[in-house]
């Protein structure tokens, strides 16, 4: 069985998310911040009429925030009910990948804390880390983002 995915780069680490997930991918475009919302939320942004949250991988995954770059982009997906837009370093391609080139994680790297990890595809040359959006943020996290627009 064969998977395709959308791959992006995050602090030098390619990642990869199942493209029924993705809405769109569009250009970092005016970011609207908000007062008191959890750390890694950049803020909202309006997309075709509708106000969406948008938070940054970088933070939410506990790396070194950057300066936005012209590769800089925003992948509009869906993690479970929320639509939400996700900030990312750059979009790399579109992939299709066989099932068999899925690997689980090792048992050192599963922890509650990376249950958003779905595991990893091994290619000849690189690794992609695969990501399950819908638990990227927890039931509660996602409320919160759902209020937010």
């Amino acid at each position: 069985m064969e998977e395709q995915l959308v791959v992006f780069n995050l602090a030098g680490e390619s990642y990869g998310i199942n493209i029924a997930a993705v809405e769109s991918i569009i250009k970092m475009q005016t970011i609207t911040q908000l007062p008191q919302a959890p750390y890694y939320v950049k803020g909202v942004t309006n997309l075709r009429g509708a106000v969406l949250p948008v938070i940054d991988l970088r933070i939410r995954f506990g790396l070194q925030a950057q300066e936005l770059t012209r590769q800089t982009r925003i992948i509009i997906v869906t993690m479970g009910t929320l639509k939400v837009g996700v900030v990312v370093d750059a979009v790399s391609e579109v992939l299709r990948v066989q099932e068999e080139a899925v690997e689980p994680l090792p048992q050192l790297v599963s922890t509650v804390n990376s249950a958003f990890l779905k595991g990893i595809v091994r290619l000849e040359d690189r690794l992609i880390i695969l990501l399950e959006l819908g638990k990227v943020l927890d039931f509660q996290e996602q409320q919160s983002m759902a209020a937010l627009a």
